[in-house]
């Protein structure tokens, strides 16, 4: 039997995730109840970058998914959920944080979204239509001289309205550097 040569695999990077559930609630308690939501956001990205292992701390490279991010904000800024299940991809130098479970509500809006994104993919080829080369006549000098005419006009007139916005606002401005009353002198000590 002939010895089959294995040919090394080319894969494009593999995305590594991990699934972790985020205790919130010892976060976002501290704060006031109106900033309770932005407060647990930030809790899930501080808790990646420990557990993720990015040495420099950027909270920039943590990127949320959006239904991550709605499923959060779902029962407003004052009430995030005490918990969360979330899986985290890396992604190059970025780690991406998605929800691990989507609720049948987000499940559904997303795999509509999706279907959308199918049918627009679907129909965009067939709108092209071959393009029309139309020959575009050349300018007389008459109408070359007009435009450039129009053109002075035009910076004309925005320079009119540039001097009298100056001269509104000189006058605004001497009338507001006047007291509006005069000074009690025998208080001023």
């Amino acid at each position: 039997m002939a010895e089959e040569i294995k040919k090394p695999e080319t894969k494009k990077e593999e995305k590594t995730g991990k699934e972790f559930i985020v205790p919130l609630r010892r976060k976002f308690r501290k704060t006031a109840s109106y900033r309770r939501a932005p407060k647990a956001i930030r809790a899930i990205k501080e808790f990646l970058v420990r557990h993720m292992k990015i040495y420099d701390r950027d909270l920039k490279k943590i990127k949320l998914d959006k239904y991550l991010n709605e499923f959060i904000w779902t029962r407003g800024i004052k009430n995030p959920p005490a918990k969360i299940k979330i899986k985290a991809v890396v992604d190059g130098d970025f780690i991406r944080a998605e929800l691990a479970e989507l609720t049948e509500k987000l499940r559904f809006r997303k795999e509509k979204l999706e279907k959308r994104e199918k049918q627009a993919a679907a129909v965009a080829p067939k709108e092209k239509k071959p393009e029309v080369s139309v020959e575009v006549p050349e300018k007389t000098e008459e109408e070359k001289a007009e435009e450039k005419e129009k053109k002075a006009a035009v910076v004309e007139a925005g320079q009119k309205l540039e001097k009298a916005a100056a001269k509104k606002m000189k006058r605004e401005t001497k009338i507001s550097k006047q007291p509006k009353r005069q000074r009690r002198m025998a208080l001023e000590k």
